[in-house]
């Protein structure tokens, strides 16, 4: 049979590897470190095999292990000591992300990028300054000590924007006078770009950049992580500031406000539901893309190895070449380390 073009001729072993059109990389991860002020030994987290809770003392131990394999940044997440209705630890000089980050800038050459958010420091849970309504809500749940049967639909559990955006802000340039490198908010609070930019220009830091989480769904994805951080919300849910996962366009609206008020990298969470915003950002604008393969995608893989159904580096691999593939020019994933030692060896 006379076939002219033959796409298998370019599939041997030899020319395989040289034709090869997506290439990763442990410069294209970025690790999550979980650091926790409550505790003086590391914490597993039963959800996500492999990742611990590590405490402050142990940060800089942590970050060397992270780049041992290659991997070159991390971003920082913290479990403060207290938490209140403003989430004050959040901005609080000696709150844990600050001393992680003094510490891990200090005796390590990890490029860091801190989380700029709240749920991990108000007892509600919620990204940001409840309303007055939601106030009273939580309050009755509190003191009552239940949980409504119907509290997910009430709508009045929600924050208030603007009253949260100076608070982002306070807390963008807390971290980046500890040290930080990069902030990264993730709030999905309506002009938090704007107003974390102009906090970090005046108060000096000019040359920190900022990763926004531009298009954040509320996600069934996300259950491990809130494991980790002790950020799920204590009643009701995140809909009225995490976008609707139906919605595509509405990606693009969002991360043009971002890159209109001053963002740097442009954040797609999750990833691999959500490939075809990366690749619909990717198109669109000339920033670089981030996507976060989050904890839920990482704990399925886990899960389904377990169970002998599927080869766990070989998926992890696959997962994050997918991402790559779609556009992403960054991975903030839970399989960085134990990827970035396959490709090294």
């Amino acid at each position: 049979m006379d076939l002219p073009h033959r796409p298998r001729r370019l599939r041997t072993d030899g020319l395989r590897p040289l034709v090869s059109e997506t290439h990763l990389s442990p410069s294209d991860f970025i690790a999550p470190v979980f650091v926790d002020a409550t505790t003086d030994t590391r914490q597993p987290i039963g959800s996500m095999p492999g990742h611990s809770r590590v405490p402050v003392e142990e940060a800089v131990e942590r970050v060397e292990e992270v780049l041992d394999t290659g991997v070159e940044a991390v971003m920082v997440f913290g479990i403060p000591e207290s938490k209140d209705p403003q989430g004050s630890r959040a901005w609080a000089e000696d709150g844990v992300v600050q001393r992680a980050v003094r510490d891990i800038t200090r005796e390590t050459d990890a490029y860091v990028v801190t989380d700029v958010c709240f749920c991990e420091y108000t007892d509600h849970g919620h990204c940001g300054i409840l309303t007055s309504e939601a106030s009273e809500s939580w309050e009755r749940l509190r003191r009552d000590q239940v949980v409504e049967e119907h509290a997910a639909d009430d709508p009045t559990l929600t924050v208030r924007n603007d009253e949260t955006l100076d608070l982002l802000a306070r807390t963008a340039v807390s971290h980046a006078e500890a040290g930080a490198d990069m902030v990264a908010p993730s709030s999905m609070t309506d002009g938090m770009v704007g107003a974390i930019r102009s906090g970090l220009d005046g108060a000096g830091f000019s040359d920190v950049p900022v990763m926004s989480y531009a298009a954040k769904y509320e996600s069934a994805f996300y259950g491990p992580f809130r494991d980790a951080a002790d950020g799920a919300p204590a009643f009701g849910d995140r809909r009225h500031y995490q976008m609707d996962p139906a919605n595509a366009r509405e990606a693009m609206r969002e991360v043009r406000l971002d890159v209109e008020q001053g963002a740097d990298v442009l954040m797609v969470k999750p990833a691999l539901p959500y490939l075809d915003i990366v690749r619909d950002i990717r198109r669109e604008f000339d920033h670089p893309v981030a996507a976060y393969n989050v904890s839920g995608e990482y704990a399925m893989v886990h899960a389904a190895a377990e169970k002998g159904w599927l080869d766990l580096d070989a998926a992890a691999f696959e997962s994050l070449l997918s991402i790559k593939r779609a556009g992403a020019d960054l991975i903030l994933t839970y399989f960085a380390e134990r990827v970035a030692e396959s490709l090294s060896d």
